[in-house]
């Protein structure tokens, strides 16, 4: 028998688990550690979310198999959302399905999909998911920048030129985790015009769509006329309503890629728990005020975030949308490497937070803080903090302190 299975022969130890493991043994031990690292809401659902799931799971036929592209009503709910929130009209019948999560639904559209050897493009630094699913179904990655310039379309058009076989899938995710970066409707049209002159299917991620702090609300690609003919879009309930746990995604767009997904689907699972569904649909119908009361919360914490760890030394460019900070090293602890920078603060600052080489090679000298505690625990960690840099002779200005 072969030593190892082929797939796991692709995959690469999974660095930011050493800093999970390291995180579960310190709390094991009893130590309070300040968990900043994976993206994991602290807040509750909305009630009445939580009632319509009692309500329905206190019905003695809601616990059977459900459907593996969503209940109807879901898909409605999430195509009526698009139309207020975007403007865009989509078929719920051949242009929506329910997804356990956008992580599920891009790994089964990639099975979908792909074939061993297509060459497919994804950012990098990137949500593991957007490379790795990929891999898993057998593709080869050519990596992108993340950051939408004059080098992100020099290296498309790189790609397209000198890459065999021609990439047929790109991935793109904005705002961005982890980086955070964000795009207007014009970089997608022109988005669109590339992708259709070139073939390409384009994915987009679009789960943190209603995080954004600058008042001007995140757009999708689908609000580009013609988008749906080359392009898909994936959303989550998981930020926007605080419903991480339940794993219910969508997504949407192109009835050719809809269908490819529903059919592997199909044969993959029957869908999510109904009363969950059920629940989803309460999210997305009824009073919409949790989503600008979270965008609030988590704008927030950001300026607490960056305020706070700033004066304890450690400089943080604010994120102009998502639940996350891309932070780089502090200056004279880059040699450390963003994996042993992050277990070192968990261990000596009791703060964890995600090594940015975990999200491709181009995120080594950042790491990717969350922000999923309140602002106590916020400023408590910038504390911690700022013990950590002192106790290496920085001073709060980030300086190392001359010796004494």
């Amino acid at each position: 028998m072969p030593e190892e299975f082929y797939r796991m022969k692709r995959l690469p130890p999974y660095v930011i688990a050493e800093v999970n493991a390291m995180r579960a043994a310190a709390r094991s031990a009893g130590r309070d550690i300040i968990d900043l690292g994976m993206g994991n809401p602290d807040l509750p659902p909305p009630p009445h979310v939580l009632a319509k799931l009692a309500e329905v799971a206190a019905k003695a036929d809601a616990h059977g198999y459900s459907q593996s592209r969503g209940i109807p009503g879901l898909r409605k709910a999430q195509a009526n959302y698009y139309r207020r929130r975007f403007g865009v009209e989509v078929d719920a019948e051949s242009e929506v399905i329910v997804t356990m999560g956008s992580k599920e639904g891009l790994a089964s559209l990639a099975t979908a999909i792909t074939a061993p050897g297509d060459v497919v493009l994804a950012p990098n630094p990137s949500y593991p998911i957007h490379t790795f699913g990929f891999i898993i179904a057998g593709a080869t990655i050519r990596s992108v920048p993340t950051t939408p310039d004059a080098r992100y379309w020099r290296a498309l058009e790189a790609a397209m030129s000198f890459t065999v076989p021609r990439p047929t899938v790109l991935i793109v995710n904005y705002p961005s985790n982890p980086t955070a970066e964000v795009v207007d409707l014009h970089f997608y049209e022109e988005l669109v015009r590339w992708a259709k002159a070139n073939e390409v299917w384009v994915l987009s991620d679009l789960a943190y769509s209603e995080l954004y702090f600058n008042g001007r609300p995140t757009p999708s690609i689908l609000q580009v006329e013609g988008a749906k003919d080359v392009a898909v879009e994936f959303t989550s309930l998981s930020k926007t309503y605080s419903m991480a746990g339940w794993r219910i995604g969508f997504a949407v767009g192109n009835r050719r890629l809809i269908a490819a997904l529903t059919r592997v689907k199909s044969y993959l699972d029957y869908g999510a728990f109904t009363p969950v569904q059920a629940a989803a649909c309460a999210a997305l119908n009824c009073p919409q005020d949790i989503v600008e009361d979270n965008r609030r919360l988590y704008h927030k914490r950001r300026d607490v975030l960056v305020e706070a760890f700033g004066r304890a030394g450690w400089d943080i460019p604010p994120p102009p949308a998502s639940m996350f900070a891309w932070a780089p090293l502090p200056p004279v602890l880059r040699d450390l490497g963003s994996l042993q920078f992050s277990k070192e603060l968990l261990a000596e600052a009791g703060v964890a937070v995600a090594p940015g080489v975990g999200y491709g090679e181009d995120g080594e000298g950042f790491v990717r803080i969350a922000l999923v505690e309140n602002e106590q625990r916020l400023r408590q960690a910038a504390r911690s903090v700022k013990r950590f840099l002192r106790n290496r002779g920085i001073n709060t200005g980030g300086q190392r302190r001359a010796a004494e």
